[in-house]
């Protein structure tokens, strides 16, 4: 998927001013300027330190396109100057993706230093931190003398940091809200948190009377990957959030971190009710769907998987990753999808 990158840890904490840094909810802060050039903005990173502006930033790149999408679902579109990991075709809805390609594409995966450093922007929205032991992105002194701040997504750019697994979405809302800060448009903000709230709180009280223990257990069987060794979704990944809220139990929710490889015998060991195909955008429906088609034939026809629960029972959900593992307000969605299809009983009066 545009935007799916596997570093190991990584999860974001860009918490607001009077926020802790590695809490939900609340958003940044803004306060009359001394100067009276506009409200000062300030956001504050998951390492506690606070990106401050005299006003809200006017030229903003985003690494990646959950970044761009937020940006411009608060209508803080013009403002974007350049993008890494651009939506591909059929990613965003109709209504972003005009929008979306007018943005200057400034790497197709990670934008180069160079670039991103010459880039003349005042801030730079970064999604995901880099792997572990990898050196790619510029460093805090050379953001510093091209005159770029850096702001984190709460969600993901610091995930593995976080204490426990991610069983809500407050860390995605507290993104928009943020966001909604920086730009300037936290009244748009606040109408997509209230909506995804509304939604993901209508799951809640209609699965709330299952007992934990009775919740059917889920596992995200991301194709792309790789088939030789699966990889897990562990607790603090967003896609942990999102099988939680649904009344699922994801079977790898307690392994530290965002991701994880793990062997296929764990798969069968832990023996899921429910399994996700989950592919990357592939640019239209019927590339999608052939892709799925492809996942679901591995699973029936893999000596270690063709005798699980789920895959004997035909228990499928089609999901693309960009719907489950990167911040987004899609993530409310596919709450209610996967909730609809685990429990279409408690759904029946919903069209």
């Amino acid at each position: 998927m545009s935007g799916m990158w596997r570093p190991v840890s990584g999860a974001v904490l860009a918490a607001g001013l009077l926020t802790t840094a590695c809490g939900g909810g609340g958003g940044g802060s803004a306060s009359p300027d001394a100067q009276g050039a506009g409200p000062r903005v300030s956001v504050e990173n998951c390492d506690g330190e606070k990106a401050t502006f005299a006003s809200p930033p006017g030229r903003i790149v985003t690494s990646n396109a959950s970044a761009l999408e937020m940006l411009l679902r608060l209508g803080a579109g013009p403002k974007v100057i350049g993008t890494g990991f651009p939506p591909g075709k059929g990613a965003l809805p109709a209504e972003l993706a005009g929008q979306a390609a007018d943005v200057p594409v400034l790497g197709r995966t990670v934008i180069p230093k160079e670039k991103l450093l010459g880039s003349g922007a005042d801030v730079y929205v970064q999604t995901f931190r880099p792997a572990n032991g990898t050196s790619t992105g510029p460093r805090p002194e050379e953001f510093d003398a091209a005159g770029i701040k850096v702001v984190e997504l709460l969600s993901t750019a610091c995930a593995a940091e976080h204490p426990g697994p991610q069983k809500d979405l407050s860390a995605v809302m507290g993104d928009i809200e943020r966001l909604g800060t920086l730009t300037g448009t936290s009244e748009r903000a606040d109408e997509i948190v209230a909506g995804m709230r509304e939604k993901v709180d209508a799951v809640g009280e209609r699965v709330a009377a299952v007992p934990e223990a009775d919740r059917p257990t889920y596992f995200v069987f991301d194709f792309d990957a790789g088939t030789k060794q699966p990889s897990a979704v562990c607790g603090g990944q967003v896609a942990n959030a999102v099988i939680t809220l649904a009344g699922a139990r994801n079977v790898f929710r307690d392994c530290e971190g965002t991701f994880e490889k793990t062997g296929w015998e764990d798969v069968v060991a832990k023996n899921p009710d429910w399994i996700q195909l989950t592919v990357r955008n592939r640019g239209s429906a019927e590339a999608d769907e052939k892709a799925f088609d492809e996942a679901e034939r591995f699973l029936t026809s893999f000596p270690a998987t063709r005798g699980l629960t789920a895959v004997k029972k035909g228990r499928f959900l089609r999901i693309r990753s960009e719907r489950m593992t990167t911040p987004s307000v899609a993530n409310a969605e596919t709450v209610e999808r996967i909730a609809r299809t685990l429990y279409p009983d408690e759904f029946q009066d919903v069209r």
